[in-house]
C-alpha cells in the first residue's frame, strides 16, 4: 500500500508540474505525460517527460522549455534565447537520419512553455555523465548508476561520426555545438544528435564547397545563450580560421575526452572566455601525454582531432575508417542498424553466429540495444526460427522485472505460431527458464496453450520435449485445466503414438504430476487408463509399474482391495511373465505384485473377523430371545461345523462315535445364523444370500425332521432289571471290517418294512448290525445322515450296551413312529438309563446330534439270524488296499 501510495503522489506531482509547464500549450491535447526523467540542449534547459500519443498509445518523450527559467535575465538574453530555440528545434524537425534525433510532433509555443514531441528518449549524455540540472529530485537510480561499457562508448563515437557524415556532406549544415548537451541516448541506447540551437548552414552555391559563416562568440551575452566554450573549437571562439566541418571534429575529440575523463573535458574554462582563450593558446604545445586519459587505440586520433590548426585535424570520414572501431561488438551493433537493407539469406547468416557474439556483449546492451532490432523481425514468420534463438538467450541472463518489461510483451505474438514448426521446439528447449521468468497469469493465458499444441503436434522431438517439461509447469495449471484438457491429451498420445520414447515419456510425465493431482483424479483417469497402453515393451512396463508403486507408496493416495484384487492385479499377473523383461525387472514387477496381494489378505482378514465378531454378537442377541441350554446350543453349532467341513471337504476322517441325544428344534435363523459364519478354519460363507441351492434344500429337509419329530408321542418307559456285562476287548479293524461287511448284506436283502422284536435275554447284538433310522424310515446298509452330518457305518447307541433289555415284548415300526405296549429298560453298571430322564439326558449331551433327531429303536429279527463271517488276515488286508 505504501508503494502504491508513493506511486499515486508522484504521478499527481508530475501531473501538477506539467499542468504548471504546459497550460493550453497545443502538445498536451495531443500526448500524455507521465513522468519527468531527463534534463538535455544548451545549459540543460529543455525537461525531458516520457509520455505517449493518446490516439495511438505509442510511446513518446515531451521536451518541455519553461520561460519562467530566463525570467531572471535581460530582455535581450532571453528573446534571443527563445529565438535560438526555436530555430533549433526547427531544424532538427526538418532532418531525418538514424543518427539524429526524430521528431514525432512540431514546436508548439504557449504563453509559458515551449514544447515538442520526440521518439523515446533515456537521457542526454551529459545526464549519464553526471549532470543533474533541471533534473527530477531525486535522481533516477537508473541514470545516476549508469555506466557506459567501452562497446557503447564505440558504437556511441561511431554513430557521432556517421551523424556529422550526414550533415556535412548531405545536409550541409555545421552542427557548431557538439557537446555532451547536444547528444540524446534513446531507449534503445542508440546516441542521437541534438540541439541544433547554434547549427551554421552552408552559404555556397550546391555545386561548389561548402563554406560556413563565421559567428563570433559575444561575451556580453549569456554563456547559456551561445555554445559551450569547454567544446568550441579555436577557429570558432578566436575567429582565427573560417568556420569548416574540421570545426566540428574538433568538438568531437573534446566530448572524447570527456567520455574517458567521467565527463570533464580536457581544457575547463568554466564558461569564462577569457580562461578559454588561454587554454586555446596551449594546445599547440598539446601532447600524448596530455591524453593518457584516452584509450590507446583511440588516443592517437584524438590529439590529431585537437590539433590548433583545422587542416591538420581528420574529418568525418577518416574517423569512422578508423582501426578503433574494427571491434566485433561494433560491427554487430552497425549490422543491426541496418539490417532492413539485406535480404532474407544475408540475415538468416547474421542471426546464425549472432549467438556467440551476444556472449561478449553487455547483458544492458543486449537487453536496450539488440533486442530492439531483433523484435522487428517477428513481423516475417520466414525468419522467426532464426531470430527467436537469440531473443532468448538474451532473456536467459534477465531479471523477472527486465523480461516481463522488455522481451515478454514481443514474445506472445510468437507463442501463438504453428508454422513454421520449429518456432514450437524452440520454446519448448527454452521452457525452463521461461517458466520461470514469466508471471503467472501470463503463463496461463500464453504458455499452456503452448503446451496443448506441443502434444497435439506429429513431431517426435517436441513431443518428447514437451512431456520434459510439463510437470515443472505443473503447479500453474488449474484442476479444470489439468483434468478436461491437460491428461486427456496426454493419455491420448499415450494410447496413439507410434514411438515407444513417447510412450514411456508419457508415463513418466504422468507419475511427475501424480504429485500435483488429487486423490479421486488418480483413481478415476490415470489407473484405469494404464490397462488400455497396447505396448508390451520392458520399457513401457516398467513406466506403468513405476505408477502404481508411486500410487502405493504415497501418503496421498490410497488404493482398495476391491480395485487392487478385481483391476489392479489380473492386469499385472500376466505381464510378469513377459519373456523379455530382465531379471532385475521381473523382480521389481513381482515385489508389487506381493505387495499388493500382501494388502489384499490383510485387509480382507481384517474385515473378516469384525463380520465375524458382529455376526457372533448378533447370534447371541437372537438365541438370547428365546433361551436354550447351553449344551443344546453347542450340540447344534458342532453339528453345522461338521456339515460345513464334510461339504467343503475339510475333514477328512468322519466321527467314528457321533452322539445320540434328544431332538432340540433351533429356530431357522439360528441355524443360518451359524452357517453365514466362519467355520473355525478361518473361511466365511457372507451372508444367507450366499448359499447354494442345494445347502437351501438341506436345510429345508432338516428343518421338516425336526417338525415331524417334535410330533411324535414321548414314550414312557418302564425301569426293569438287567445285567451289565463287560465287554471285552476288541480288535478295531476286525469290527470296522465286520460293519462294512454287514452293512452290504443288509443293502441287498433289506426287507421293505422290518419288524423290531427283543432279543433274547443275555445277548448283546454287534453294533455293525443295527440298522440308521432317519426320520420315519429305516436306511440299512447306505450311510445315514442325521442334521448335515454324514454317519458311516457307525453305531447309534454306545458299544458297550446291550441292544434290548431282557424279556421286553417287541417294538413295532408303523407309519406314526416307533410304539410298544410294555417300556423297556437297559442298564449300565446298575443304572437305570430309560426309567430316568435325567440320566437320558445327561446320556444325550455327551453325543453331537441334538435328541430329537433320534428315535428310539428295537433290533428287528431279521437282524437276529445274520452272523457276520470272519474274515482272514489276508483278506483284511486286501479291502484295505
Amino acid at each position: 500500500m505504501d508503494v502504491l501510495n508513493k506511486f499515486c503522489s508522484t504521478v499527481s506531482s508530475t501531473v501538477s508540474q506539467l499542468s504548471n509547464a504546459l497550460p493550453g500549450n497545443p502538445v498536451t491535447r495531443e500526448y500524455e505525460a507521465t513522468n519527468h526523467i531527463a534534463s538535455a540542449g544548451t545549459g540543460l534547459l529543455w525537461k525531458v517527460y516520457s509520455g505517449y500519443k493518446k490516439s495511438t498509445r505509442q510511446e513518446a518523450a515531451i521536451f518541455v522549455f519553461e520561460k519562467r527559467q530566463v525570467e531572471r535575465w535581460s530582455k535581450p538574453d532571453r528573446d534571443l534565447l527563445l529565438d535560438t530555440l526555436r530555430r533549433g528545434v526547427a531544424q532538427l524537425t526538418r532532418l531525418r537520419h538514424p543518427r539524429v534525433l526524430t521528431v514525432h510532433h512540431q514546436l508548439e509555443e504557449s504563453r509559458d512553455s515551449l514544447a515538442f514531441a520526440t521518439e523515446p528518449v533515456f537521457a542526454s549524455l551529459a545526464n549519464v555523465l553526471g549532470k543533474t540540472e533541471n533534473m527530477p529530485s531525486p535522481v533516477n537510480p537508473q541514470i545516476k548508476n549508469y555506466k557506459l561499457f567501452e562497446v557503447e562508448i564505440k558504437y556511441g563515437l561511431l554513430q557521432l561520426g556517421e551523424g556529422l557524415a550526414f550533415l556535412h556532406n548531405d545536409a550541409k549544415i555545421l552542427h557548431h555545438n557538439i557537446c555532451p548537451e547536444s547528444i540524446v541516448i534513446n531507449q534503445q541506447g542508440a546516441w542521437k544528435i541534438f540541439g541544433f540551437d547554434f547549427c551554421v548552414l552552408n552559404t555556397s552555391p550546391a555545386d561548389r564547397t561548402p563554406s560556413y559563416p563565421s559567428v563570433e562568440y559575444r561575451e556580453d551575452l549569456h554563456w547559456e545563450a551561445q555554445p559551450a566554450l569547454d567544446y568550441l573549437a579555436p577557429e570558432c571562439g578566436l575567429a582565427a580560421h573560417a568556420q569548416t566541418a574540421l570545426s566540428d571534429m574538433y568538438s568531437l575529440g573534446a566530448l572524447i575526452c570527456a567520455l574517458h575523463n567521467n565527463g570533464r573535458p580536457l581544457l575547463v574554462s568554466n564558461n569564462d572566455f577569457y580562461t578559454y582563450k588561454k587554454n586555446v593558446m596551449d594546445l599547440k604545445s598539446l601532447s600524448k601525454a596530455k591524453l593518457q586519459c584516452v584509450v590507446e587505440g583511440l588516443r592517437d586520433l584524438t590529439l590529431m582531432m585537437l590539433n590548433f590548426t583545422p587542416e591538420l585535424r581528420p574529418d568525418e570520414h577518416e574517423f569512422i575508417k578508423t582501426e578503433f572501431f574494427e571491434d566485433v561488438g561494433v560491427k554487430t551493433l552497425n549490422y543491426l542498424d541496418s539490417l532492413f537493407q539485406w535480404d532474407n539469406l544475408q540475415k538468416s547468416q547474421f542471426y546464425k553466429g549472432l549467438p556467440q557474439i551476444i556472449d561478449k556483449l553487455p547483458q544492458r546492451v543486449c537487453l536496450y540495444r539488440v533486442i530492439p532490432c531483433l523484435v522487428k523481425e517477428f513481423i516475417n514468420p520466414t525468419m522467426v526460427p532464426f531470430v527467436l534463438p537469440n531473443v532468448l538467450s538474451i532473456a536467459e541472463n534477465c531479471t523477472k522485472d527486465e523480461f516481463t518489461q522488455h522481451i515478454l510483451p514481443h514474445l506472445k505474438p510468437i507463442m501463438k505460431l504453428q508454422e513454421p514448426i520449429q518456432v514450437l521446439l524452440i520454446f519448448m528447449q527454452k521452457m525452463d527458464f521461461l517458466l520461470k521468468l514469466t508471471p503467472c497469469e501470463d503463463a496461463k493465458t500464453d504458455v499452456l496453450p503452448m503446451f496443448y499444441r506441443a502434444l497435439e503436434s506429429d513431431a517426435q522431438q517436441i513431443q518428447e520435449l514437451c512431456l520434459t517439461v510439463l510437470p515443472n509447469f505443473a503447479t500453474l495449471i488449474e484442476y479444470p485445466a489439468m483434468k478436461n484438457a491437460l491428461l486427456p491429451r496426454i493419455k491420448r498420445l499415450c494410447i496413439s503414438t507410434s514411438y515407444i520414447s513417447v510412450r514411456v515419456n508419457c508415463l513418466v510425465c504422468i507419475g511427475k504430476l501424480l504429485e500435483h493431482l488429487d486423490k479421486w483424479l488418480v483413481l478415476d483417469e490415470i489407473l484405469p487408463f494404464l490397462p488400455q497402453i497396447p505396448s508390451r515393451e520392458p520399457a513401457v512396463l516398467m513406466g506403468i509399474l513405476g505408477i502404481y508403486k508411486l500410487v502405493l507408496t504415497h501418503k496421498k493416495f490410497t488404493i482398495s482391495k476391491e480395485v487392487m484384487a478385481t483391476k489392479i492385479l489380473p492386469f499385472l499377473m500376466p505381464l510378469s511373465i513377459e519373456n523379455a523383461l530382465t531379471l532385475n525387472q521381473f523382480n521389481a514387477l513381482i515385489a508389487v505384485i506381493k505387495e499388493m496381494v500382501n494388502r489384499v489378505e490383510n485387509e480382507h482378514r481384517v474385515k473378516l473377523e469384525q463380520l465375524n465378531s458382529i455376526q457372533n454378537e448378533q447370534s447371541s442377541m437372537e438365541i438370547g430371545g428365546q433361551p436354550q441350554p447351553a449344551s443344546t446350543t453347542s450340540a447344534v453349532s458342532a453339528s453345522i461345523k461338521s456339515d460345513l467341513d464334510e461339504m467343503l471337504n475339510l475333514s477328512s476322517i468322519p466321527s467314528t462315535a457321533p452322539a445320540i441325544s434328544k431332538p432340540v428344534v433351533a429356530p431357522m435363523n439360528t441355524i443360518v445364523n451359524n452357517h453365514t459364519s466362519s467355520n473355525g478354519n478361518g473361511i466365511g460363507f457372507g451372508t444367507v444370500d450366499s448359499l447354494t441351492i442345494k445347502d437351501k434344500q438341506r436345510l429345508i429337509q432338516e428343518q421338516d425332521a425336526v417338525r415331524r419329530l417334535n410330533k411324535e408321542p414321548s414314550l414312557n418307559p418302564m425301569p426293569a432289571a438287567s445285567k451289565s456285562h463287560t465287554p471285552a476287548p476288541k480288535d478295531l479293524t476286525a469290527s470296522l471290517m465286520e460293519n462294512n461287511l454287514s452293512q452290504m448284506s443288509l443293502s441287498k436283502n433289506a426287507p421293505s418294512q422290518i419288524q423290531w422284536q427283543t432279543a433274547p435275554q443275555g445277548i448283546t447284538t454287534p453294533q455293525s448290525q443295527w440298522p440308521a433310522v432317519i426320520g420315519s424310515q429305516p436306511v440299512i446298509g447306505s450311510q445315514p445322515v442325521i442334521g448335515s452330518q454324514p454317519v458311516i457305518g457307525q453305531p447309534v447307541l454306545p458299544t458297550n450296551q446291550p441292544m434290548w433289555p431282557q424279556n421286553q415284548p417287541a417294538l413295532q415300526w408303523n407309519q406314526n413312529g416307533l410304539s410298544s405296549t410294555q417300556t423297556w429298560q437297559q442298564t449300565n453298571n446298575g443304572t437305570n438309563l430309560w426309567s430316568n430322564p435325567s440320566n437320558l439326558q445327561s446320556m444325550t449331551s455327551k453325543m453331537s446330534m441334538p435328541p430329537s433327531l433320534i428315535p428310539a429303536m428295537s433290533q428287528p429279527n431279521a437282524f437276529q439270524s445274520a452272523a457276520a463271517k470272519q474274515l482272514s488276515a489276508s483278506e483284511i488286508n486286501d479291502l484295505l488296499s
